[in-house]
C-alpha cells in the first residue's frame, strides 16, 4: 500500500510560477513510475506528467510540454510539478499517482495509488 499527500497548491497570476509536492509513504517508492493528473470542473481527469523510478525518463501533455517539469528525489520519497508560465486553462485540482509498472503510461487506470489531490487556480 503507498500514500500519497500532495501540497503546494493555491492561487497565482497567469505567467506565475509553482511548485507542486507529493509524498510518498508506506511501502518502497523508488520503483514506482509517478505521475501528475488533473482535473478542472466539469471535465474528467487528464494525463499531465509522469517520471520513472530514476527520474532518467519523463513525459507531458502537450498543453504542458515547455512549461512543467516533474522531478523526483527517491531519498525523501517525494515527486515534484514545477509549473512555470501558469495560464488560466491549468486550473485545476492536481493528482498524485503511482503505478506499480515500470512503464511510463499516460492512461490513468495505470496508477494504482492516488493522493487527495491540491487545488491550483490561475487567475488575475
Amino acid at each position: 500500500q503507498v500514500q500519497l499527500v500532495e501540497s503546494g497548491g493555491g492561487s497565482m497570476q497567469p505567467g506565475g510560477s509553482m511548485r507542486l509536492s507529493c509524498e510518498a509513504s508506506g511501502r518502497t517508492f523508488s520503483r514506482n513510475v509517478m505521475g501528475w493528473f488533473r482535473q478542472a470542473p466539469g471535465k474528467e481527469r487528464e494525463f499531465v506528467s509522469a517520471i520513472n523510478w530514476s527520474g532518467g525518463s519523463t513525459i507531458y501533455a502537450d498543453s504542458v510540454k515547455g512549461r512543467f517539469t516533474i522531478s523526483r528525489d527517491n531519498a525523501k520519497n517525494t515527486v515534484y510539478l514545477h509549473m512555470n508560465s501558469l495560464k488560466p486553462e491549468d486550473t485545476a485540482v492536481y493528482y498524485c499517482a503511482a503505478s506499480v509498472s515500470t512503464l511510463l503510461f499516460t492512461a490513468a487506470n495505470m496508477y494504482t495509488y492516488w493522493g487527495q489531490g491540491t487545488q491550483v487556480t490561475v487567475s488575475s
